[in-house]
């Protein structure tokens, strides 16, 4: 008997033999534990060229090149992300209000304006696929527990139809049921792992790109200043 219902509890005949509502839910969690770990993957790519980019462009900004020199070869370079974006749209406004001739201070202020709204973009695709982990997370259990409800309904039903209720009667529906869940689980617990690493990590890439937008804010700023004077 023993032997008997440890094979039946086979985890694969389990989900083999689950009513449809459960292998469909299943899937479900599978698809979604799948897409999970792939938005994981691309998240690590994507922040790992991130900060290398923006570490290499620091090095070449900050060794004494000339601005103008950095803004032509931003301009060659279509693929420009991060902070040479930001960069490239930032000092890019800086010199049209200056063609223009206007105030110092207005074309500060547009500069400024300029990176704000560079950041944010950026930001936007650095950060695309977080959302799609926030909602794995949080909604996958909720999925597993239908799927356990469901089919803990199913094997009360069934055992209206048995005689006699044994454990080799009612352990096959229960367990079937509770390998929904423990899909859940499986698909929602990376994903929350990994919204919580990549949120952190967005906010460092962030917050270094917002100073150095305000390095670069105050180094335009000094420019005009002695540009200024020069004239007077």
């Amino acid at each position: 008997m023993a032997t008997q219902l440890e094979s039946s509890l086979h985890i694969s005949d389990l989900i083999l033999q689950a009513s449809p509502i459960v292998q469909l839910v299943m899937l479900i969690l599978l698809l979604a534990s799948l897409f999970s770990w792939y938005l994981i993957a691309k998240l690590y790519m994507s922040y790992k060229k991130a900060q290398a980019d923006d570490e290499h462009f620091q090095k070449i900004f900050w060794s004494g090149a000339e601005l103008n020199t950095l803004y032509n070869n931003a301009q060659l370079n279509s693929k420009r992300t991060g902070l040479e974006d930001i960069f490239y749209q930032g000092l890019g406004e800086f010199l049209k209000l200056k063609k223009l001739n206007a105030p110092a201070a207005q074309s500060i202020e547009g500069t400024e304006r300029i990176l704000r709204v560079g950041l944010s973009r950026d930001q936007g695709h650095l950060e695309n696929g977080l959302g799609a982990l926030a909602s794995i997370g949080s909604v996958a259990p909720y999925i597993g527990l239908f799927g356990t409800v469901w089919g803990i309904m199913n094997a009360f039903i069934g055992l209206a139809e048995v005689d006699q209720v044994t454990l080799a009667t009612v352990a096959p529906g229960i367990a079937e049921a509770l390998i929904a869940t423990a899909i859940g689980l499986f698909a929602a617990i990376p994903a929350v792992l990994a919204f919580n690493h990549y949120t952190a990590k967005s906010e460092t890439v962030y917050s270094d790109r917002a100073l150095f937008a305000e390095e670069m804010v105050a180094l335009l700023q000094r420019q005009s200043v002695g540009a200024t004077q020069d004239n007077d």
